[in-house]
């Protein structure tokens, strides 16, 4: 088995245990929130934390959306502006489904203190996932043969 599909299986494989984990571990996060302040004040709580959650997404959206448009017109790479905008956009995503783990991690990836951290782990991937099919690819030293035909005009 090649390193390509392998890491092609344990990514599927952790996609799947995340589907499954993901909902038990909210579920008894409610329950264990709701049996401690009660079932209203819980659904409260959800409520203030979605408002909270979409005015976070709203301003932090809109500093990283600026500061985008600052380092293009620049001319400059835009590197970091662009994983601040992906983290944004995957915590807007995690605070869009109910629950609180769920919300917890969003408002980790969104807050600007932070991001830092998360945007360090976005970074490395990006470059492991672009630099290495570069040089798997990369030419290898040797003679270049070209092969072809050659058509005389009958000069």
């Amino acid at each position: 088995m090649s390193s390509p599909e392998r890491r092609r299986r344990r990514l599927t494989a952790a996609v799947l245990l995340a589907f499954l984990l993901v909902p038990i571990a909210e579920i008894y996060v409610l329950i264990q929130i709701g049996q401690v302040i009660g079932p209203w004040w819980t659904i409260l709580l959800l409520v203030v934390d979605s408002i909270l959650g979409a005015w976070l997404i709203k301003r932090e959206g809109r500093k990283a959306w600026a500061a985008l448009r600052e380092r293009v017109e620049t001319g400059a790479l835009p590197a970091r502006e662009l994983a601040d905008g992906a983290l944004i956009v995957l915590g807007g995503a995690l605070m869009l489904s109910p629950g609180f783990v769920t919300d917890v991690v969003g408002i980790l990836l969104i807050l600007p203190v932070t991001r830092p951290l998360f945007r360090g782990l976005i970074t490395s991937y990006a470059v492991r996932r672009v630099a290495t099919p570069a040089r798997r690819n990369a030419p290898r030293p040797g003679p270049e043969v070209v092969r072809g035909e050659v058509i005389d005009d009958g000069e």
